[in-house]
């Protein structure tokens, strides 16, 4: 069963395919296969778990690289898992180039993951203050809000045991894929229950953003 948010995520990696070397943080080489390695093939594996068999071993927080080493990072659904996400930030901006790419993406509305090293969630307006010293040329959200709920409920089939087995998962899945198509349906969303904000997605699974270290 392919994940609903999955499905958004290698187009908008697509977009940003190079031959460069890229520093892929969070990123290993199990088995010698990974499913973005045809989008970049001259990665620098770099993760904190030596199972994943990454080219080097070490933390987020303290990169073992010099400075304006690479061009570009990649860096997928990992900031949610940093305990200290400013100061990898800070470390991301001081191995990037001047003018470099970071491509990352992380989680707003989504259940608990990779325990218990799951710290935070973050909303668009967060991203934006913890990137207030890059240029953000693309921040946009995984999921329609109507999707989200499609997604989260697709987690708790993935995430639980239920009474009811196969039958009550089917039942999930079902209301999964209905609420994945239903977004059509929603006319205008708002940012708070006054309606006083006109907003737009304001559900969503997490976010994709594109930033270039100009600032």
């Amino acid at each position: 069963m392919q994940k609903i948010t999955r499905k958004h995520l290698r187009p908008f990696l697509e977009k940003y395919a190079t031959d460069v070397v890229v520093l892929e943080i969070g990123g290993g080489r199990v088995h010698g296969n990974h499913s973005y390695e045809d989008l970049f093939p001259n990665r620098h594996t770099f993760d904190l778990d030596s199972k994943r068999m990454p080219d080097t071993v070490g933390d987020a927080h303290n990169l073992p690289f010099e400075d304006n080493s690479f061009k570009f990072i990649l860096c997928t659904e990992v900031l949610e898992h940093l305990h200290t996400p400013h100061q990898a930030i800070s470390e991301m901006k001081r191995v990037l180039q001047p003018g470099g790419t970071l491509i990352l993406t992380t989680r707003f509305v989504y259940p608990i993951h990779d325990a218990p090293h799951d710290y935070f969630r973050f909303t668009k307006y967060g991203l934006e203050h913890l990137f207030s010293a890059w240029k953000i040329t693309e921040l946009i959200p995984e999921c329609s809000t109507l999707s989200s709920v499609g997604a989260l409920l697709q987690r708790v089939g993935f995430q639980t045991d239920v009474r009811g087995g196969k039958f009550t998962k089917a039942i999930i899945y079902f209301l999964a894929y209905l609420f994945d198509k239903l977004q059509w349906i929603v006319i205008k969303e708002y940012g708070d229950i006054k309606k006083s904000e006109v907003n737009k997605d304001i559900i969503t699974t997490g976010y994709y953003m594109a930033i270039k270290n100009d600032l």
